[in-house]
């Protein structure tokens, strides 16, 4: 059905052959379907309708080495092919997302008026840019992805620790997080966990977060993150833990018998309302890091793929419109602005030193959650990374002992260039 908007004439194509008329040339195409075979499936039906220098846009979750492919066979028949992730959710879709594309450089200068148009805007700037060439923009989603499961699982562990440990209901639950949100915690993930405790279940008028299942999803995007950064050994330890809770809150029968064999011997520490600035400091503490190891990664990425990555455009784009959008991204887009080689924010002077300032109180928690037997991995892994970061000696002379003495893989020494190997049983032989 044809219809008039405004100064616009609509036609809406029910087949490939006709939507692809509609269009005019050169033409271009955004779709927008799950990731994997869907994309195939409808790029190989439109693929037959286009013409040399036409142009395809997935703005799907796309993994990026399949969008390396699709582009490659794009290349190959003369085609133009973006991939482009947008994060936003509903809200963004109504109001603008972040968008992250990636690509032919000609073919994002086509759509980029209209892209800018529909994205979100922060001071005045759109939260949209041209990010690199081939699966740049599907790379950088990837991590923002990962990002967020890493903020999300740290989030819950503070609602663990005031709910289990300090007794909170959902009112006080609520008031916490909108004050958070309204101070350096500000961002869209702490401002919805302050709305979602105010929701009651139509049914029962108890807060629906207490009737909700406590097993988490997950669509994959946070896994691909973690593997990646395995396979471009990039320590990634906070979001590894984040994928890996999702993971453990799937064994929901599991843990029940476990928690009844393991019965918890009663606690009598009592935490008072100074715990809850505590628990908003280790948050931001550990957001920072959570931030730090993503865009370590795509320092790393960028260089590996020649993406030719821009982090201060990253977090540009993200300050609005995507779901970890955060007061704390300027602070970042300003570290990166100074310092665009800058290989980890912990390494950022201002950022590095009010993570100091609060690593006593993410210490803290830390230490408490472990008395009080409430699971934050999250936070503790957060703490290790900052230890182990800053640590100017690690326990890895003795990891490379071991492999030479069970493997003969060699080690290097301090004292003396190139690689050595030791005959480590030679003392017990002699004797």
């Amino acid at each position: 059905m044809d219809q008039s908007v405004g100064d616009r004439d609509i036609r809406a194509g029910y087949k490939v052959t006709d939507f692809l008329a509609l269009l005019r040339r050169p033409r271009a195409v955004l779709i927008s379907v799950p990731a994997g075979d869907p994309v195939d499936q409808v790029i190989d039906e439109i693929v037959l309708g286009l013409e040399s220098g036409d142009l395809v846009v997935d703005t799907g979750n796309s993994h990026f080495s399949d969008t390396n492919r699709r582009a490659e066979a794009f290349a190959e028949k003369e085609l133009l092919y973006l991939g482009m992730g947008i994060s936003g959710g509903e809200y963004g879709a109504r109001h603008g997302p972040s968008i992250m594309p990636g690509g032919v450089q000609k073919g994002y200068d086509r759509i980029k008026p209209i892209v800018e148009a529909a994205a979100a805007h922060v001071d005045h700037t759109p939260c949209v840019a041209y990010l690199g060439p081939g699966s740049a923009g599907h790379y950088v989603k990837m991590v923002h992805n990962g990002i967020e499961y890493g903020i999300m699982q740290l989030i819950a562990e503070t609602y663990d620790l005031m709910q289990r440990g300090m007794g909170l209901n959902a009112e006080a639950l609520h008031r916490v997080y909108g004050e958070w949100a309204q101070g350096e915690l500000g961002s869209y993930l702490v401002e919805i966990t302050s709305d979602i405790f105010l929701r009651k279940d139509e049914k029962t008028g108890k807060p629906l977060v207490d009737l909700i299942l406590d097993q988490a999803k997950q669509k994959g995007t946070g896994k691909w993150t973690s593997i990646e950064a395995l396979e471009l050994q990039v320590p990634l330890s906070t979001i590894h833990t984040a994928v890996s809770a999702r993971d453990m809150s799937g064994y929901k029968e599991e843990r029940k018998r476990a928690s009844e064999a393991y019965q918890r011997p009663h606690e009598g520490e009592k935490l008072g309302s100074p715990f809850i600035q505590k628990l908003k400091d280790a948050l931001y503490a550990g957001m920072v890091g959570c931030f730090a190891q993503g865009m370590a990664l795509l320092h790393q990425a960028s260089r590996a793929y020649d993406y030719h990555l821009s982090l201060e455009t990253v977090a540009t784009i993200w300050r609005g419109g995507c779901i970890i959008r955060a007061g704390l991204l300027e602070n970042i887009r300003k570290a990166y602005a100074i310092r665009p080689d800058l290989p980890n924010l912990l390494l950022d002077p201002e950022l590095g030193q009010v993570v100091a300032a609060k690593e006593s109180s993410l210490r803290e928690v830390v230490s408490t959650a472990s008395r009080l037997r409430v699971p934050a991995p999250g936070l503790m892994t957060a703490l290790s990374y900052l230890d182990a970061y800053r640590s100017e000696r690690l326990p890895a002379n003795l990891i490379m002992a071991q492999r030479d003495y069970f493997g003969a893989h060699k080690y290097e020494r301090k004292d003396a260039q190139g690689t050595f190997h030791t005959q480590w049983m030679e003392s017990e032989e002699k004797t």
